[in-house]
């Protein structure tokens, strides 16, 4: 009889995958953010009475700029009425074909059939992406988004899940490595760097060179519809 202590499964790979950009054609948030303004006078005129401070504040901080508006967008929204605007606004999305990548979603498919653990990093704000996902019929995936908080007038950033940030939280929840990691973005480039693969989604050439220069070694370039 073989000694089974020394036998070992094979060990499940980890593949990361980017949204925006990657799975999705555009920034699912931002166009959330749009449909909101697009709705709403009031919070068109909320913008237009905060224009003279965001004009203000641009030049020393973008990402309060942009907090600012989403603050406005969400302004009045608990945590409950939220979530269901978000599965409103997804199932409207999800009726977009064009607004997928096909080869993406594919590609994310193909893994899971390959047994791979598959973790969506993103940018993204939690409940939208995994609203998306879900209504896809993508399930199975693990995500690590940016997160809201209930406030006083509504809700709130909490967390901006981008650069630095989502190794750190990789790390967190016990991923210390990973095999394939794709990406749009030269912000990711710390989420590239500890794969064995790193995988840049249309990428011009140029920013194929940047991407290479960052991470020091060569990378997979691929174009995805």
């Amino acid at each position: 009889m073989p000694d089974t202590s020394e036998v070992t499964p094979s060990a499940t790979r980890t593949v990361l995958f980017d949204f925006d950009g990657v799975l999705i054609h555009g920034d699912a948030f931002s166009l959330f953010m749009r449909e909101r303004y697009e709705r709403s006078v009031l919070r068109k005129l909320a913008v237009l009475l905060a224009l003279p401070w965001l004009v203000l504040v641009l030049p020393f901080s973008r990402q309060q700029v942009a907090r600012t508006l989403v603050h406005i967008a969400l302004m009045g929204l608990s945590e409950r009425r939220y979530q269901a605007v978000v599965q409103a606004f997804v199932a409207s999305l999800v009726q977009r074909p064009r607004q997928f990548s096909r080869d993406g979603l594919h590609a994310l498919r193909r893994h899971q059939a390959e047994g791979d653990r598959v973790i969506v990093v993103t940018g993204c704000e939690h409940v939208l992406v995994s609203q998306i996902l879900d209504q896809l019929g993508l399930t199975g995936v693990e995500v690590l988004a940016s997160q809201l908080r209930p406030g006083i007038l509504g809700m709130r950033v909490k967390l901006h899940n981008i650069g630095r940030r989502k190794p750190v939280r990789l790390g967190a929840i016990g991923v210390k490595e990973w095999h394939i990691a794709y990406s749009d973005s030269l912000v990711d480039v710390p989420m590239l760097k500890p794969a064995a693969e790193a995988v840049l989604v249309n990428g011009t050439p140029k920013l194929c060179k940047k991407m290479e220069k960052a991470l020091g070694r060569t990378i997979t370039r691929v174009d995805w519809f």
